[in-house]
């Protein structure tokens, strides 16, 4: 499966690009929802990424889950979430079917209080919340 699809790659360079000049001419950045869920179907990590760098368009940012109790906002490189294995040596998976209902913020606030990500059910989520 493509880890990102076309359309996902560009609205994630556009969002990076708009957080980009906001970084060097406003004061805040501009919170975005996510625009794909990441998951490891064995290994309970997800990511919600809502940018990617346009100078390096291998590091996204977003809110990661490692699946230890502490979530956070952060940047990942794709080519290491897109190399990661777990236990039963699955690899990546993309959620087909998440739509963000919220802010990025706003799941990173729910997962802090849930100490995990619990983005909206969706079918192409195998049974993960």
């Amino acid at each position: 499966m493509k880890l990102l699809l076309d359309t996902q790659r560009v609205q994630l360079l556009a969002n990076g690009k708009a957080n980009n000049l906001r970084r060097n001419h406003g004061p805040d950045e501009i919170d975005l929802p996510p625009v794909v869920k990441l998951f490891t179907p064995d290994g309970g990590r997800t990511w919600l990424l809502n940018e990617i760098n346009p100078d390096e368009p291998d590091i996204a940012f977003g809110l990661c889950d490692l699946g230890m109790g502490c979530p956070e906002l952060g940047y990942v490189s794709l080519a290491e979430i897109t190399a990661l294995r777990c236990k039963l040596e699955l690899s990546m998976e993309r959620a087909l079917h998440f739509v963000a209902d919220r802010l990025l913020s706003d799941y990173a606030a729910e997962a802090g209080q849930k100490g995990g990500v619990r983005a909206r059910r969706c079918w192409g989520c195998a049974g993960r919340s």
